[in-house]
């Protein structure tokens, strides 16, 4: 193995960098830097020598070239070859063994809203020339992009044998990655300034494998999860896995848990969901987390057994005893009391996973469906909240206070149910839901199969408008008093006159959730 003699170190993103290059120093390890870092490792009592005194060659243009030379990408890219040697020796070059880059914050100006004058300035040239002739040369230099692996380096510069062969590769791929997906964001840029349209010109999309999940859909197809680039703190994707009860998580799991943490989060009050095959089979909020967990099982105890559970307050013991009383394969919630958790750590085959950070019912993200040959993509639906109390009452008859509570909760959780789609509640609990048919009358007779007597005085909502008065009519038949929906349908006229037939009141929304 090659010994690291020398490093090159610029960095944006300083986390760690002063204990990093401390560590390298400590080693006998010359530093070479620039700019900001230079300051930031002197001024922590690291040596460093600047890249203009190594390069006999002055930063310019407010340094915008400071490592664009031949000593600086010599040093990275010789080769460990006598001819190598003597080019680089030449030029008065030394070589260059270890080169910690991260690059300018360009996704993150995007971002905030710069100017795109501030946005173009910080696309990074140095940096990724540097990233990608160190990872080019992986057989001799050591690429580090990531404060994350600043641990596993230095443990490996201090060992007797050095960075290994994998160690090199496995910086190396990741540090392609990271260009590629630099140069991605770049493009996605620029192509979406000449375009009245939100989504870029160019879409490229950077994802890093987190593990292989146990199988796909099926047990016959494999199967892997990737982890977003910039994922948002909160996401699934960043949740932290608490317990895996000796039983990992399926692809099937992961995309159950998604769709149960995203529709929790319409709820202020606390709240629980219980999901089957990405639909809600129950939902509740209620003064204490124990009691929404308890209404939202007990709205369909049959096909919650073995469903996925995420609520949204730290899970207290209470709640934990409650979960713990059945069969659940998994439960994601912000965070577990210590008691709570040992509790659920307990049960077999039950997955924990905690959010940590709490994202709000609105946030703004692009959702992605691959279709054959490539993918559609949209704006996620962040809408909801107080489109019923801003809809239009169409009926003789408004909805009373109660109903319109009672309307506003079916609302929220009728948009994360499969369409055609229709959620029977009472003001604060499903009592009966209908998913992913072909007709939507079919649903309606599916929500009140599942309701039974506890239809009786609850309302209806619908992700679409009602095609005919079918619909409607069997909902009144069931005992619904009220129901919520889109409205725009060419029978909107026959529609209305059922429900004032029925002495039902009805919202127009004008908003419509479907969810393919």
């Amino acid at each position: 193995m090659t010994e690291i003699k020398r490093a090159l170190i610029s960095v944006s993103d300083k986390t760690g960098i002063v204990e990093f290059a401390k560590g390298l120093a400590d080693a006998g390890v010359e530093i070479l830097s620039t700019g900001g870092t230079a300051r930031a490792l002197r001024e922590g009592g690291v040596p460093v020598v600047d890249v203009s005194e190594y390069t006999e060659s002055p930063e310019i243009m407010d340094g915008r070239v400071k490592t664009l030379h031949p000593r600086v990408h010599g040093g990275i890219l010789m080769r460990d070859t006598e001819h190598d040697r003597s080019a680089l020796g030449g030029i008065g070059g030394k070589p260059i063994d270890l080169v910690c880059v991260n690059l300018y914050p360009f996704e993150q100006t995007v971002a905030r809203g710069a100017s795109h004058e501030e946005t173009i300035e910080n696309i990074d040239i140095g940096g990724p020339s540097m990233v990608r002739s160190a990872a080019k040369n992986q057989a001799r230099v050591v690429v580090v992009t990531e404060p994350g692996d600043y641990d596993e380096v230095l443990r490996a510069v201090r060992s007797g044998d050095g960075p290994s062969a994998a160690l090199r590769a496995r910086l190396a791929a990741k540090a392609f990655a990271q260009t590629a997906a630099y140069d991605g964001a770049i493009a996605a840029y620029l192509t979406s300034q000449d375009t009245d349209s939100k989504f870029p010109g160019a879409l490229t999309l950077s994802f890093t494998k987190a593990y292989d999940v146990r199988y796909g859909e099926n047990p016959h197809q494999q199967g892997a999860f990737y982890v977003e680039r910039n994922a948002a703190a909160g996401s699934l994707a960043l949740a932290e896995s608490l317990g895996a009860g000796g039983k990992e998580l399926s692809f099937n799991n992961l995309v159950d848990v998604d769709a149960t943490i995203e529709a929790v989060r319409e709820f202020d009050q606390p709240a629980a969901v219980v999901v089957k095959h990405t639909n809600p089979c129950g939902v509740a909020r209620a003064t204490t987390l124990e009691q929404a967990y308890r209404i939202a099982r007990e709205a369909d105890a049959q096909s919650a057994f073995g469903g996925i559970v995420a609520l949204n307050r730290e899970v207290d013991q209470d709640t934990a005893n409650a979960i713990a009383e059945t069969f659940i394969e998994c439960v994601i919630a912000p965070g577990f009391a210590p008691g709570a958790l040992e509790r659920l750590r307990k049960k077999k085959n039950l997955r924990i996973l905690a959010t940590g950070e709490w994202l709000s019912a609105d946030y703004a993200s692009l959702q992605f469906k691959r279709v054959g040959g490539g993918l559609v993509v949209q704006d996620r639906d962040a809408s909801g909240p107080s489109e019923v109390r801003a809809g239009k009452v169409v009926t003789r008859r408004a909805p009373t206070d109660e109903e319109f509570q009672s309307l506003d909760f079916a609302w929220r959780v009728c948009k994360h149910v499969k369409s055609n789609a229709i959620v029977f509640a009472k003001p604060d609990r499903t009592v009966g839901v209908g998913a992913g048919q072909m007709a939507r009358v079919t649903a309606v007779g599916i929500a009140s199969q599942k309701a039974g007597d506890l239809a009786r005085g609850a309302v209806m909502a619908s992700d679409a408008f009602f095609p005919f008065p079918d619909g409607i009519e069997a909902a009144a038949k069931s005992g619904i008093t009220a129901v919520v929906q889109p409205g725009g349908s060419k029978g909107d006229d026959a529609v209305i006159a059922a429900a004032d037939a029925a002495g039902l009141a009805m919202v127009f929304t004008g908003v419509r959730h479907f969810r393919h």
